[in-house]
């Protein structure tokens, strides 16, 4: 509250067009999820989110399996590629992506998945540093079937990485899903935004930025803290 009281008292000294009034915010927060036509952005921004941080988790294990099962390619995936990726500018892929693909929904999804490879990568390939080997050596003294030791033992042992890579990817792709609307796409909150940029409306960029934060956190709060929980018990018991 407190907070919030001061933020009123500076908005009378600057002004609407600088700093808008919490109430005027909170009521352009309540229409950004009431009204079906600036619901339908939120939808396709979440949508692209899901859809980028599951592709992202899916090529960056891959690699990070690619790595661990083939020694000779660790020092080419983890020092090179992890590294080109991990500092190549976010700005860089969204205007290349805009190039490249034009206004679409697969440039932003393109933007999101490259910055978001990194984290996966390296949570997962940590996980698999960390396996205890014992534990896998000794399922496959019991069965010769890879995919039964893969499934049974070797993935519910990487899940805590796994939802730590969810966790990150998650709420980094809500940062860069803005930046990569605001250049490559026709929907979203990072049109909202930049439409709102165009007009000076000060209080719907406020409100765009406060509904990511809210996504995030259910998100976060509903999904993935009870997925953490789940699997670090189930890692435990199996330690």
């Amino acid at each position: 509250m407190a907070v919030l009281g001061f933020w009123w008292l500076a908005a009378q000294h600057y002004g609407p067009a600088i700093l808008p009034d919490p109430l005027v915010v909170g009521g352009d927060l309540i229409m950004l999820f009431t009204t079906p036509d600036l619901l339908w952005h939120i939808g396709a921004s979440t949508l692209r989110v899901l859809l980028s941080v599951a592709i992202a988790i899916i090529l960056g294990g891959g690699l990070a399996i690619l790595a661990r099962a083939v020694p000779v390619l660790e020092e080419v995936i983890l020092g090179r590629v992890l590294v080109f990726l991990n500092s190549f500018p976010s700005v860089g892929w969204a205007i290349l992506a805009v190039i490249w693909f034009q206004v679409s929904n697969f440039s932003v999804i393109f933007v999101q998945v490259v910055i978001l490879i990194p984290f996966c990568l390296i949570n997962i390939a940590e996980g698999l540093a960390q396996l205890d080997r014992e534990i896998v050596e000794m399922a496959q003294s019991f069965t010769r079937n890879p995919a039964r030791v893969f499934f049974k033992i070797t993935l519910p042992l990487m899940m805590p990485f796994l939802v730590a890579a969810l966790r990150v990817s998650y709420g980094i792709a809500w940062k860069v899903a803005l930046v990569s609307e605001l250049f490559g796409a026709d929907s979203g909150l990072g049109y909202l935004m930049i439409q709102a940029e165009t007009v000076a409306n000060a209080p719907r960029v406020f409100s765009t930025s406060f509904a990511v934060v809210l996504l995030f956190t259910l998100g976060d709060k509903l999904a993935i803290e009870p997925l953490a929980r789940r699997f670090a018990a189930n890692r435990g018991s199996l330690s």
